[in-house]
């Protein structure tokens, strides 16, 4: 096999696909905005959205409560300490669960008869809050439903004991301290450690998969396969360098993602430590700082060892979608083969994000699960050597028969002059 002409067949494909968009937009476009538009993009949606649904009085329904008219009207009088407002706004009684599955109320609080007796008297009752289930605003209302009435019932017995001339220690003999032993990257990888090995084996897929349609089936549809065999090149040259290009638009994808990442990461940090950002960082530190004694970060050498890990992966995703495009007729034949494949390639990747799944020696023969688990381990500071040669190796092999798979496929013209 003569390089200089692999080379020259790569550099050709290089150029050509420079000129497709749709080539660029999976190699660039996308890697570079996908994690700037998670971050400032759907971030911000989010803390607007939970800022306005915080902001906004909570209405409410009370449902009975007619024989204990100082609980009620300590729920209407009740105030919202950091806004300085009414904390419920209480509605007339009503079909409460028609109101809450509508959202016109946020939750209803039905308070049993008797129940102000009952709290004088001392006999147990029980308060039942009726919200709708992941509906933001509604966890809010009963979030701050459940709250007052915690603080009633603190404020209930603290006054028995007082009555009875009782410490009102008695209610809390002791306190539970936290201590975090897990060291900072530790932290920072069980966060986002499953997220960036999903984004990286969903990117580098996508971004062989343009090219390989363009490099097989595109060149069918405009006639040039044809006169690319009639060239003094033997046929393993020209599946190498075509493999090189779409290794390339796989390669760049991850490299642009990681890019932005990082870019995303420093200007991020830049915007926290400026204005007002700074007095919030700081008070999240604060936070972070009295609830766990760390704050996360990620492990530099892990996001070198993510990279070598997900070279094999991408010679692989190059690989197998050269061979499976190479099946089609057209562009559009190419898509319909390829399209399904990304279903194969994101489920390992959203397993390895579930809790309880940990690497071993079994997991890392597994195509791509294994990459998101040692993908994982490596950005919390954790280095398993043993497996991560499995890994490695199993991935090299796999490539290596995705790969002779490829160039036999392109010796048969059956398959390479499909019409």
């Amino acid at each position: 096999m003569n390089i200089r002409n692999v080379f020259t067949i790569y550099l050709k494909e290089l150029r050509d696909s420079l000129r497709d968009r749709r080539t660029l937009f999976s190699m660039i476009i996308i890697p570079v905005l996908v994690f700037p538009l998670l971050t400032f993009g759907v971030g911000k949606v989010m803390s607007r959205v939970m800022s306005q649904a915080k902001e906004e009085v909570s209405a409410i329904m009370i449902v009975g409560g007619a024989d204990s008219p100082g609980v009620v009207a300590q729920l209407k009088a009740a105030r919202d300490p950091d806004r300085d407002r009414p904390l419920f706004h209480v509605v007339p009684e009503g079909d409460y669960k028609s109101l809450i599955s509508d959202k016109k109320i946020r939750a209803a609080v039905e308070i049993p008869p008797g129940f102000e007796a009952a709290l004088k008297s001392g006999a147990p009752e029980t308060v039942t809050i009726y919200y709708y289930e992941g509906e933001i605003k509604s966890g809010i209302g009963q979030k701050a439903l459940e709250k007052f009435f915690t603080d009633l019932r603190q404020k209930t017995a603290e006054g028995r004991l007082v009555e009875r001339g009782l410490p009102v220690s008695v209610l809390k003999p002791f306190d539970v301290q936290r201590k975090n032993v897990a060291p900072p990257e530790k932290v920072g990888g069980n966060l986002i450690g499953g997220l960036v090995p999903y984004f990286i084996i969903i990117l580098c897929f996508t971004g062989a998969m343009y090219p390989a349609m363009d490099l097989t089936a595109g060149e069918k549809e405009r006639g040039t396969m044809e006169t690319l065999l009639c060239s003094p090149v033997a046929r393993t040259e020209i599946v190498f360098g075509k493999f090189l290009m779409v290794l390339t638009g796989s390669l760049s994808a991850m490299g642009f993602m990681l890019l932005s990442m990082t870019t995303t990461a420093i200007v991020g940090g830049t915007i926290m430590f400026s204005g007002s950002g700074a007095a919030k960082l700081q008070q999240a530190a604060a936070q972070a700082k009295a609830s766990a004694d760390v704050m996360p970060t990620l492990d530099p050498a892990g996001l070198l060892g993510v990279l070598a890990m997900v070279l094999p992966v991408s010679v692989m995703f190059a690989a197998v979608a050269f061979t499976i495009a190479l099946f089609a007729k057209s562009y559009k034949e190419a898509q319909s083969y390829l399209a399904p494949m990304m279903i194969v390639v994101i489920m390992p990747a959203v397993i390895g994000m579930l809790p309880g799944i940990d690497l071993n020696a079994k997991l890392a023969l597994v195509p791509l699960l294994n990459l998101s688990l040692v993908c994982k381990e490596m950005l919390s500071g954790v280095w398993h050597w043993n497996y991560s040669a499995r890994i490695v190796g199993s991935s090299c092999l796999y490539a290596g028969i995705a790969l002779t798979l490829a160039v036999r496929r392109f010796k048969r013209e059956n398959v390479i002059l499909r019409t």
